[in-house]
């Protein structure tokens, strides 16, 4: 009987089998390479921004005015004689009464104060305020008006006049065209970044929106959660996107 392999040297057919496992090995591996070379490509990441200056087109404004007696009904009797002049004060600079929106009473007690320095349970008075607030499109008169405010002191009320904060209504308006600038500047890095690799843009991959930021003019500022600057009248948006180019 012959037997498979009989009379052959062991040592060729070792060799054989290794040859055999090796081929197997090197075809799985091209296999591997030729597959993940035709399902990726390189690509380059950038980012593009677009700027503009504006003016703000809406302001909010308000005062706060205060009044303060040793009984609570005497308090509360020069508190309302002064909204009154408050609001005539309002309306004789062209604010619309309707436009004037005044908040509750708020009402603190005033204790009395020990020789110690320390507060007591003693009542000796009550302090009185209350809160006036402008929402207006006439952004220039209302500013004015904050500033010149404080004239109703020399009528007797104790008026303090708050910062006013500045708006821009049309921001939705802006997002289409200055995103579209945006993403215009990150392909003119992208292309700028694979010409001096010797590369050449491609398709696009992806593209993110980042948020935006609304800052005083020539700021630095910038914020992951955004910035919205409503303490100057001259702002300057700035538009963020995050974009994925194929490279050929």
């Amino acid at each position: 009987m012959n037997i498979p392999g009989e009379g052959k040297n062991p040592t060729i057919m070792v060799t054989a089998v290794i040859i055999s496992i090796a081929l197997i090995v090197c075809s799985a591996i091209m296999a591997g390479a030729v597959k993940n070379y035709s399902g990726s490509k390189n690509t380059i990441t950038v980012t593009g921004a677009a700027k503009k200056a504006i003016i703000s087109d809406l302001i909010v404004w308000s005062g706060t005015f205060s009044a303060q007696s040793a009984q609570l009904s005497e308090a509360y009797a020069r508190l309302n004689q002064d909204l009154i002049k408050v609001k005539a004060y309002l309306v004789e600079k062209g604010v619309p009464e309707g436009q004037i929106v005044v908040s509750s009473i708020n009402t603190m007690p005033i204790h009395r104060i020990a020789p110690n320095g320390m507060p007591t349970n003693e009542v000796e008075g009550y302090l009185l305020n209350q809160r006036i607030e402008l929402k207006s499109d006439q952004v220039d008169k209302i500013t004015d008006l904050s500033r010149s405010s404080t004239e109703l002191i020399n009528q007797g009320v104790q008026f303090q006049s708050d910062p006013p904060q500045y708006f821009y209504t049309k921001l939705n308006d802006l997002k289409v065209d200055m995103l579209a600038e945006a993403s215009k500047d990150a392909r003119n890095r992208a292309e700028q970044l694979a010409q001096n690799s010797g590369g050449k843009i491609g398709a696009l991959k992806s593209a993110k929106m980042g948020v935006f930021q609304i800052t005083r003019l020539n700021s630095t500022d910038v914020s992951d959660s955004g910035i919205n600057d409503t303490s100057t009248l001259e702002k300057e948006i700035t538009a963020v996107v995050n974009v994925d180019f194929y490279v050929k």
